[in-house]
């Protein structure tokens, strides 16, 4: 079953189902931009806040991406009401199961796509390697399971489909890349492995007459990929052809408020996580230059 949402434009039939004083702000949300990012996300958050004061002259009511904190919260209340109405088609799905008599010969998945900025970093919708973007919901419920597990290290969605043959005791079929984690579902010892990441160019959109840099830079920005890895030990890379790059702490600074590229005493940390990232590449012929 696939669900279109929690998508924009967030709106759905139970936009007023979560007190609009109950919802949190995101703190990136909340504090000044920050410009030690990418140009790319520079320019899709300043085509997105000019795109949002162009619908508030359009349709005062149905603003699309929120400027100040009031819109915002409106806009997470709202998204936050299509997370419910996902909860509840998915109960309604497990309530059939268990009516048929099938809820014990069943595995069901929950998992998606991407995640949504929803206002971190000043920025709304994917299209970013940021952790609101990436890190998505994984959760798997097994025939006669009783009780509920976390697996806290982080796993790749890339090997979604070779644990869901592996659960169905099916082979995986040469050309599925990544590996089954059933060992790790069913509590065996596993170390935790790095997670890699990918972004390739999009139609990036640009606000006409922009001066956030030259032409010529911005083609560039626009056009740039990224590969990107995310460490047992909480560090995260992200090196690109044509842009900035990125080194977070997740443990410190789970927000990814400040970029510690350039920072003297991570020389070491980066070389360490760019080795790892150049043998993905080779394991996985990618020729990207980075």
């Amino acid at each position: 079953m696939g669900f279109v949402e929690p998508h924009s434009p967030y709106n759905g039939p139970l936009n007023d189902e979560h007190p609009l004083n109950e919802i949190d702000l995101d703190l990136s949300a909340t504090i000044p931009e920050s410009e030690n990012i990418p140009l790319r996300y520079r320019l899709m958050r300043e085509w997105q806040e000019a795109e949002a004061i162009l619908d508030r002259e359009r349709l005062p009511c149905q603003l699309f991406f929120g400027i100040t904190l009031e819109e915002y919260r409106s806009i997470k209340q709202r998204y936050l009401g299509l997370v419910t109405l996902v909860d509840q088609s998915i109960g309604a799905i497990l309530g059939c199961l268990e009516r048929c008599g099938l809820a014990d010969e069943t595995v069901v998945v929950h998992t998606s796509d991407h995640g949504d900025s929803l206002g971190a970093h000043h920025l709304f919708g994917k299209e970013t390697t940021f952790e609101e973007a990436t890190r998505v919901p994984w959760l798997i419920r097994l025939p006669g399971q009783t009780r509920s597990e976390m697996i806290s290290n982080s796993v790749s969605h890339i090997d979604f489909v070779p644990t869901l043959l592996d659960l169905l005791a099916q082979p995986s079929h040469r050309q599925c890349a990544g590996k089954s984690l059933l060992p790790l579902i069913r509590e065996d010892t596993t170390a935790p492995q790095n997670v890699f990441i990918e972004w390739a160019p999009n139609r990036t959109k640009v606000k006409k007459g922009t001066r956030l840099a030259r032409r010529r830079m911005i083609k560039r920005a626009v056009e740039e990929s990224t590969r990107a890895i995310v460490s047992p030990d909480g560090w995260k890379l992200c090196l690109r052809d044509k842009d900035l790059d990125e080194l977070y702490n997740l443990k410190d600074d789970p927000w990814e408020r400040r970029n510690l590229f350039s920072e003297r005493q991570c020389a070491q940390v980066i070389t360490r996580l760019t080795g790892e990232i150049r043998r993905w590449q080779e394991s996985a012929n990618d020729r990207l230059r980075i």
